[in-house]
């Protein structure tokens, strides 16, 4: 394992650098984390777009270097702190799984799960559309089939190989998104246990303590 003193992230409580905590906690990564400004106007936003050009969450300090974007983060992370065995190397059987399910916890997820969020919890009961939120409903009901019936087939308990990598660390802060809001209890049953398993680990209460 490779040092890092230099690390700071810039973390918000609830939000995607949840993912960047767990996977420097699961690494034992030295960092330090520093509240981000994201709300604040002026010289303080400023300042922090230095890091993140559009004053969002979440963003990393490498040393002279910054990196935005929570899943290139991890992907960063392991390959210039690595190797660890939360990323899938491309020799492995499991490799394009890897990073399928890696990708589909922003790509595949991000749309119907932030819309449902928007328009039954965190817009004004006036600007909610319930024909989005019916839409997202629909929608999340599909991701949340497909993460049963696709990634956890025959009892699988991560996503890509027989262990915990960044692909789970991905999906899982979809689904915390769902539990916050109260729109996950419809999941399948094997998603549930498998939300339970990975938020059960010591990274995560770390990371969203």
């Amino acid at each position: 394992m490779t040092d890092a003193p230099d690390l700071a992230l810039f973390h918000a409580p609830h939000t995607r650098s949840i993912r960047v905590l767990m996977l420097l906690e699961e690494m034992g990564l030295e960092h330090v984390v520093e509240a981000a400004p994201y709300h604040e106007t002026g010289e303080k936003l400023e300042a922090y777009k230095k890091f993140h050009p559009l004053g969002k969450i979440p963003a990393l300090r490498d040393g002279d270097e910054a990196i935005f974007e929570s899943n290139a983060i991890l992907q960063y992370i392991l390959g210039r702190y690595g190797p660890s065995d939360l990323e899938v190397k491309p020799e492995e059987a499991d490799y394009g799984r890897y990073l399928q399910w890696l990708h589909f916890g922003e790509g595949g997820m991000t749309i119907p799960v932030s819309l449902l969020l928007a328009h039954t919890f965190m817009l004004p009961e006036d600007q909610r559309n319930p024909g989005t939120a019916k839409w997202a409903r629909a929608e999340v009901d599909k991701t949340l089939a497909v993460l049963g019936e696709a990634g956890l087939e025959q009892g699988r308990e991560y996503l890509a190989g027989n262990r915990l990598t960044a692909a789970d660390i991905s999906v899982v802060y979809m689904l915390y998104l769902l539990k916050l809001i109260k729109q996950f209890d419809g999941a399948p049953e094997a998603v549930k246990s498998y939300f339970k398993r990975i938020t059960g680990r010591d990274s995560w209460k770390k990371a969203t303590a």
